[in-house]
């Protein structure tokens, strides 16, 4: 299938698939709101400005698992600190990180359009200017939710190694590819598998 046609094709099929998730989302961010108002009152969303499609910036929606004015750790590749004895990791944080429904508002994200439920992860607006002309190919496609690297490696490489995966992703990209990547990112949510990386 012609690429531009599977990426437009992919973005009615997300639309539609996020607008019928809308009704079931809410009652579930009630429930999540109910944890993370008990762990330390402070706000349920975290905002985080990410890098979207064409390289334009968006703002990606998640849960807050960490505590308030917890201080920002990144590893030296610049990727974001992870650790299972993480300090600033909230109770409800531990929990809704070991099986990624921190992630579940980013559905809002595809329905507005910024995001797809299959794509590259979304970097940091800051780490856009350290892309290769090469790596700047991922930005064709809008970032997903899950992706080719979150199933095989979660978040257990560094930053260029993610890059190559989601450059083969984008070179690759079909119908069956992402229907592999639905069935894993099943199977790696499920085993725990590659949650914290060890640096």
């Amino acid at each position: 299938m012609n690429k531009k046609l599977y990426i437009y094709i992919k973005r009615i099929i997300d639309f539609c698939i996020a607008l019928m998730a809308m009704p079931f989302l809410g009652p579930f961010l009630l429930i999540c709101f109910v944890f993370i108002k008990l762990d330390d009152g402070g706000p349920v969303f975290y905002i985080a400005e990410r890098i979207g499609r064409f390289g334009k910036p968006f703002k990606m929606i998640k849960l807050r698992s960490m505590y308030i004015n917890a201080p920002d750790i990144r590893m030296s590749d610049g990727s974001t600190f992870n650790s299972k004895s993480d300090p600033r990791v909230t109770n409800f944080g531990k929990i809704a990180r070991r099986i990624s429904i921190d992630e579940l508002p980013q559905i809002i994200n595809v329905l507005k359009g910024d995001m797809a439920f299959i794509g590259p992860r979304p970097d940091l607006v800051s780490y856009l200017s350290q892309y290769t002309e090469r790596e700047r190919q991922i930005l064709m496609v809008r970032p997903g939710i899950t992706g080719y690297n979150q199933v095989i490696n979660r978040n257990a490489v560094g930053t260029k190694e993610k890059l190559e995966n989601d450059i083969y992703y984008v070179e690759n990209m079909s119908p069956l590819l992402d229907l592999k990547i639905i069935l894993m990112t099943i199977e790696s949510v499920l085993l725990q598998k590659n949650i914290y990386r060890s640096d």
